[in-house]
């Protein structure tokens, strides 16, 4: 198993955070790993980025020209990314922020509303906001891990409950749903 993935979004929607916790899941799962991230000189607002690789042997490098999936967070990531991924591969795109269809018909696709999904994890814990998204990102993981098969779910909760930062603990449990959510979305859409 050899799989180049890209997570791209605005910065601030969590794609090098995302990207993170795929790299520790793979590394605890025993793979290899590399993962480089990207942003822009403004971070909130501006594109970020990050590369993960993983795979079952040595990996020689760790650019990604072609990857096997992208996750897109927003509409300029789709734009930017879909046109790159391997035919054959997986695109998880956020519905909720992407109005366009997807255009090529060589790739497996995943609509993903992970904005709507995350406002509805989230809104609990506001006491009586609504809810953000903030989690969208978690979202779309649990979408990729299921349609790539790349790890087990439980190998990404693993990582949340591993490496989720001391002052967003609370989180963790909406971030593990949301996982879930995402994973049956992706499993719905059987790619």
């Amino acid at each position: 198993m050899h799989e180049e993935i890209i997570i791209s979004g605005f910065g601030g929607q969590g794609a090098l955070f995302a990207g993170q916790l795929l790299a520790y899941a793979g590394m605890d799962s025993g793979k290899h790993v590399t993962w480089i991230p990207s942003y822009g000189p403004e971070m909130r607002g501006g594109t970020a980025h990050c590369t993960v690789v993983i795979s079952d042997e040595p990996i020689g490098s760790p650019m990604v020209r072609n990857p096997s999936a992208v996750i897109a967070l927003n509409l300029p990531s789709l734009d930017k990314y879909e046109g790159l991924v391997k035919p054959g591969g997986v695109l998880i795109y956020n519905s909720s922020l992407v109005e366009r269809a997807v255009s090529r018909a060589d790739i497996r696709v995943a609509p993903t509303p992970a904005n709507a999904i995350s406002m509805e994890e989230t809104a609990p814990l506001l006491e009586g906001k609504p809810g953000d998204a903030r989690l969208a990102n978690v979202v779309m993981l649990g979408a990729l891990v299921q349609a790539t098969g790349l790890l087990p779910l439980e190998a990404i909760e693993a990582a949340l409950a591993a490496h989720l930062p001391q002052r967003h603990r609370r989180w963790l449990e909406p971030n593990g749903r949301a996982l879930r959510r995402g994973a049956g979305i992706a499993e719905a859409v059987a790619l």
